[in-house]
């Protein structure tokens, strides 16, 4: 079963502050005219509003609408409540993306009840337990692909099954880029091949998808999924952690920089600890305003685990670039993950021993009485730079979200 809450971002501004329900609303990730509007309410749809538009273009649509900020805070309280009502029913639970949960009912009893029937009952308590004006489609099949094409037939608040009754029928009414997975490219790809619509490829046989169209396994995967089979229930696990931000003013001097690099790598240096890794890998990457990109990682003997340890070696890479340019994107990362383990105690007390612990007493102060309240003191001035967000299809902050609460 795939649950999708409609227009997620501007739906809980809605719930939040009902004299905005009914409203066209954007919410965009800057409220100036060159803003990209990251979620559009149901009302804004209407006038054709779409998600990536400029907030300029928005208002050419449509004079009255509203625009609001992202609040990142009130979508994870949305997302926890979400989540809270889907585990009465299942032990497993997948998010996709903050507004996106997937719940496999295999092994349990719910069969004996119908999925329709949770699904209708689902929507109620999101209503009562989550908030009145949110709603959601649900989407039931035999696989995870299908059941997000069925949740996708009749927005908003839909509920569809897909079965291999109307398996073929559901195909008929869709196009290529409207299943999960196939992009323009993609699209072009299959075209080339004489694939032109869903039923195309569902006709196209295993080896054309193997041979021709994909030219590997991927070919056999899609002709499994295409036809209700589950293959995309693998956790291939933590592979590493990052913080990015778009400079809203571009620059070039190294003392900015090491500042926004600086909080990126707090940030980032807090859910390495949080979710109980240490990193043995450190890269840095760089989009100029020329578009050119710059990148370095390194790969270490002795694993970084502190912010300060994360930072010294993130600041060295940095100081690499073979040019200085006006930076417009700015990225760290950790990799080559090792899950912490107990250690054995020192009989003298070492440096990096007293490190580890002086870590450990800021993250506590920062869980108990909120982020960035203890803070390096190249930090001080920088509470209003690097707003905090929600990304969408950010599944892996999701376990951060979980971890805290």
């Amino acid at each position: 079963m795939h649950i999708d809450l409609n227009s997620c971002f501007a739906t809980a501004e809605q719930q939040a502050y009902p004299p905005l329900r009914g409203k066209p609303l954007v919410i965009a990730a800057y409220t100036t005219p060159g803003g990209c509007v990251v979620a559009p309410s149901i009302e804004a749809k209407r006038w054709g509003i779409k998600t990536g538009m400029t907030v300029r273009d928005a208002k050419l649509l449509c004079k009255e609408i509203i625009v609001r900020d992202p609040d990142p805070q009130l979508i994870r309280d949305v997302h926890l409540k979400f989540r809270n009502v889907l585990v009465n029913y299942a032990p497993q639970i997948f998010p996709k993306s903050i507004d996106e949960l997937v719940i496999d009912f295999e092994g349990t009893l719910a069969f004996k009840r119908g999925l329709a029937e949770i699904g209708r009952e689902i929507k109620q308590r999101i209503r009562k337990e989550v908030g009145d004006w949110i709603s959601c489609n649900i989407g039931i099949a035999t696989n995870r692909f299908l059941a997000k094409l069925a949740a996708s037939l009749h927005k908003p608040d839909g509920l569809d099954v897909i079965t291999y009754k109307n398996l073929r029928e559901v195909y008929e009414g869709r196009t290529l880029t409207d299943l999960n997975g196939i992009n323009t490219r993609y699209q072009a790809r299959l075209n080339t091949c004489g694939i032109f619509t869903p039923v195309d490829f569902l006709n196209a046989s295993l080896d054309t998808l193997k041979r021709q169209v994909f030219a590997s396994i991927n070919g056999y995967y899609w002709y499994l999924r295409l036809r209700g089979w589950e293959i995309d229930a693998v956790d291939f696990g933590r592979k590493s952690y990052g913080q990015s931000y778009a400079l809203k003013k571009q620059t070039d001097d190294p003392k900015e920089l090491t500042k926004l690099l600086m909080k990126l790598t707090e940030k980032m240096g807090r859910r390495l600890r949080r979710n109980n890794y240490r990193a043995y890998g450190i890269h840095v990457s760089l989009v100029y305003t020329d578009m050119t990109y710059w990148h370095q990682g390194r790969t270490l003997q002795i694993p970084l685990y502190s912010t300060g340890d994360l930072y010294r070696k993130a600041v060295w890479i940095l100081n690499q670039q073979p040019e200085r340019k006006k930076v417009r994107d700015l990225a760290v990362s950790c990799f080559h993950l090792e899950e912490t383990r107990p250690e054995q105690l020192d009989l003298f007390d070492s440096e990096m021993a007293r490190d580890k612990k002086l870590t450990k007493a800021v993250d506590l102060i920062n869980n108990k009485y909120g982020e960035f309240v203890v803070t390096p003191a190249l930090m001080m001035d920088m509470d209003k730079v690097i707003i905090d967000r929600v990304a969408f299809g950010a599944v892996r902050e999701l376990e951060d979200l979980y971890n805290q609460n």
